[in-house]
């Protein structure tokens, strides 16, 4: 029986769950500045190093289902425990690479240690929070977001100007090995229960999604050849045949359908995934632009980018104080609206002519974008979310997030090819400003959607162990 979170010091073990997390908002976001020196290292094109971070997100969001359910199985614990090992020995790893093949087997790896961990920052909360005081837990998740976007750049220019790019990875090895003993010790076995492993839907899923981003990145460097098409339509019927699966064959599905009866929870889904395609589709078309169009420096293009992590990381509190208590379409479309207008006026600053510096207003109204959507949609999810399904449901958001994530990557690498005629400076910061149209239009369509969330609905069950709430008025 899981204890009361009194004695579980439940802010205390949120805070040591998020060390695991911040590697995982890092490494997203320390690997594009790197990208260009990468490049250079090993002689390789655009679109090639762009795999080093497709890789990694594909096999984040091919594994996340497998990762909820297994922390559902064993216990979050001993789950985020055995993938913060992986991703940090994975780590170590990538920085011995000679090689991009060498690279992007390490990265899939990686992704695999994160597709561990991250579920189960989300259902630990879920499980020591009652509804009603999951904004507060949150805030400390959009903070982390906040602190990793800052963190990642920056320090990823430091040591690629100074000790050269394996160090962005090897930066890994001592956080996490000091967050493997602290989570050890102090954050609660909450306990699992009897799960059976779904391996055709493994297998259906991850296949499926595989697929489609290996036709989207690949074909526009190979002019769209049929086998392109191919592998997409492959993909498509594979995702298909996977939610059929789920819905007549398994008992214990790996995305229980059931969980979209909830209208606000597919909605948020759909958020999610919208902004982080946004998010995901930017930051290389920017890093590329800054380095080899504006001929900044790694470190010089990294702190740039600073205003966006520090507005996000600045206004998750306020936000996580207000979410429990505001009806959630105003602000999450009031965040939409504002990411669309960010990357647009982003875009039209992107040019060789306009001083660099002119990207950081632009850069702090993309970071305002940020707090009022990601945590919020993530609060907006577990809401509807019975402890039983905490896995589950939190692997199911997190796989949103990440296919959102993969898929803006392949699609801004196939863009970025087709726009990039040559590599002359004026040729690259038009590419890239153009690429930023698509982020754009994922920030719209996210608008959009934001506008039909209702208000929190009547909770009618709460999480194992949390003494019953009153509960929140629709």
């Amino acid at each position: 029986m899981t204890a009361a979170p009194s004695s579980h010091h439940p802010l205390r073990a949120t805070w040591l769950l998020m060390i695991g997390f911040l590697l995982v908002v890092v490494d997203s976001t320390i690997v594009p500045v790197a990208n260009p020196i990468i490049r250079q290292d090993f002689g390789i094109d655009h679109n090639a190093v762009i795999w080093a971070t497709s890789a990694y997100l594909l096999s984040f969001a091919t594994c996340l289902l497998v990762g909820g359910r297994l922390g559902d199985r064993f216990g979050p614990k001993t789950a985020y425990l055995v993938g913060l090992g992986v991703f940090t020995a994975s780590s170590v790893w990538c920085a011995l690479s000679t090689s991009l093949d060498t690279l992007i087997a390490a990265r899939i790896a990686q992704g695999v240690g994160a597709a561990l961990l991250t579920p189960q920052t989300f259902s630990t909360i879920t499980r020591m929070f009652p509804p009603d005081r999951r904004g507060v837990a949150m805030s400390l998740w959009g903070a982390t977001a906040g602190a990793g976007m800052f963190v990642g750049p920056l320090a990823g220019g430091v040591l690629v100007d100074t000790l050269g790019w394996q160090w962005i990875f090897l930066v890994n090895a001592p956080i996490g090995a000091l967050g493997l003993i602290l989570a050890a010790r102090f954050v609660p076995a909450l306990p699992g229960r009897p799960h059976r492993l779904d391996l055709p839907g493994v297998l259906l899923s991850g296949v499926g999604i595989c697929l489609i981003v290996f036709g989207l990145q690949e074909g526009q460097h190979h002019d769209w050849a049929p086998w392109s098409w191919g592998a997409i339509l492959a993909g498509l019927a594979l995702t298909a045949a996977f939610v059929l699966w789920q819905a007549v064959a398994p008992p214990e599905p790996l995305m229980p359908l059931s969980l979209f009866r909830h209208r606000n929870f597919v909605l948020a889904l759909a958020g999610i995934a919208l902004v982080s395609v946004a998010f995901g589709a930017f930051a290389a078309p920017l890093m590329f632009s800054l380095q080899e169009a504006h001929g900044l420096s790694p470190t010089r293009a990294a702190l740039l980018t600073a205003p966006l992590a520090v507005a996000t990381a600045a206004l998750a509190p306020v936000v996580g104080r207000i979410v429990d208590r505001v009806h959630p379409r105003p602000l999450v479309t009031a965040g939409f609206a504002l990411l669309a207008a960010g990357l647009l006026w982003l875009a039209a600053e992107m040019s060789p002519a306009t001083p660099s510096w002119r990207v950081v207003l632009p850069l702090a109204v993309v970071g305002i974008a940020g707090a009022l959507t990601w945590e919020p949609l993530a609060v907006i999810a577990s809401r509807t979310l019975p402890a039983d399904l905490a896995g589950a449901g939190s692997a199911v958001f997190n796989t949103a997030r990440q296919v959102g994530a993969v898929l803006s990557s392949a699609g801004i690498a196939a863009l970025m090819t087709r726009l990039l005629s040559s590599d002359t400076e004026d040729v690259v910061a038009q590419a890239m400003s153009r690429s930023l149209l698509l982020p754009a239009v994922a920030a719209a369509l996210g608008a959009l959607t934001a506008m039909f969330f209702v208000g929190p609905p009547s909770l009618e069950r709460q999480p194992l162990g949390i003494p019953r709430k009153a509960r929140v008025a629709p």
